[in-house]
């Protein structure tokens, strides 16, 4: 196919040989199948800033560090240049946390490159070779249920001790290759022990995947394994290979009524940016 003006840099630098077709095309990016010499690869293309839809929320964006303080100052000001060294930011971060994530033995899909807003990652493909399905679309045994559940609790655990948080995990941004799950999307990834919406962000993540295998397996439905894996971190005994139950003590104590319209009041607004998803996700096919 006629090559994309996007992807013209990773070809003129001999990354990529040729674009072989458009994978997909959503609200945040679009994803190419490329050659790069005898391997076959996915270019991940982001859209301009403001043409994107996911917001660059500052929940999400609390905690990360910016190594350059000139870059920092610019950051908090605003300025033109500040707002473009935000979006490169913003954008680095998926491919900071892949490279991370992988190095943690987490399943995602591997990277290979970042240019000019083109990240060059791993296709992720199913048993027979083609690209692999989200989640979404998949139809599961209750076994094959508690078992890709066990695989990506144990992801976030393993992502959890690298100190991130995926911050946006649902059924569309996991997909299922010949050995099971892999994460996806990772640009809004929290850092864990500087975000203060770091706990509520886990267990919304967990509570997703209990939702959506529970469909398969109900009995994971009675499951709470958000609580159980941040009280651990939060007790410094969290580790990638951390044996977990499922089950958490809830605390009895009289319940802050503030703190509990606040949660409330985040759960609504959390319900409706994941029925948008939904939205965008039929749009897309």
């Amino acid at each position: 196919m006629k090559i994309p003006k996007r992807l013209q840099p990773l070809v003129d630098e001999g990354m990529v040989d040729e674009v072989l077709y458009q994978l997909m095309s959503g609200k945040e990016a679009q994803v190419f199948v490329v050659r790069c010499g005898d391997q076959v690869r996915c270019a991940k293309v982001y859209k301009e800033a403001q043409k994107r839809s996911f917001k660059q929320a500052v929940q999400y964006q609390e905690g990360r560090k910016v190594r350059n303080s000139r870059r920092a100052r610019a950051m908090s000001k605003k300025t033109r240049y500040g707002q473009k060294e935000q979006e490169d930011a913003w954008l680095n971060a998926e491919v900071d946390a892949l490279y991370r994530l992988a190095e943690a033995g987490v399943r995602v899909p591997e990277p290979f490159g970042f240019v000019d807003g083109v990240l060059l990652m791993e296709i992720i493909a199913d048993g027979e070779g083609k690209a692999a399905p989200r989640l979404d679309d998949v139809t599961l045994t209750p076994e094959q249920a508690c078992s890709y559940h066990g695989k990506v609790i144990a992801d976030v655990v393993r992502m959890l001790s690298a100190g991130l948080i995926h911050g946006d995990l649902s059924e569309f941004n996991v997909l299922v290759d010949a050995t099971g799950p892999v994460i996806i999307d990772l640009p809004q990834a929290v850092n864990a022990a500087g975000n203060n919406s770091a706990e509520r962000m886990l267990e919304r993540d967990v509570d997703n995947m209990r939702r959506y295998f529970g469909r398969f397996a109900p009995e994971l439905l009675t499951t709470d394994y958000g609580k159980e894996i941040w009280a651990l971190y939060e007790a410094g005994d969290l580790h990638p290979d951390s044996q977990l139950t499922g089950c958490f003590e809830h605390d009895t104590e009289s319940a802050n009524v503030d703190e509990l319209l606040d949660v409330i009041e985040a759960a609504k607004e959390e319900e409706w940016e994941r029925q948008e998803r939904l939205r965008d996700a039929e749009d897309d096919d």
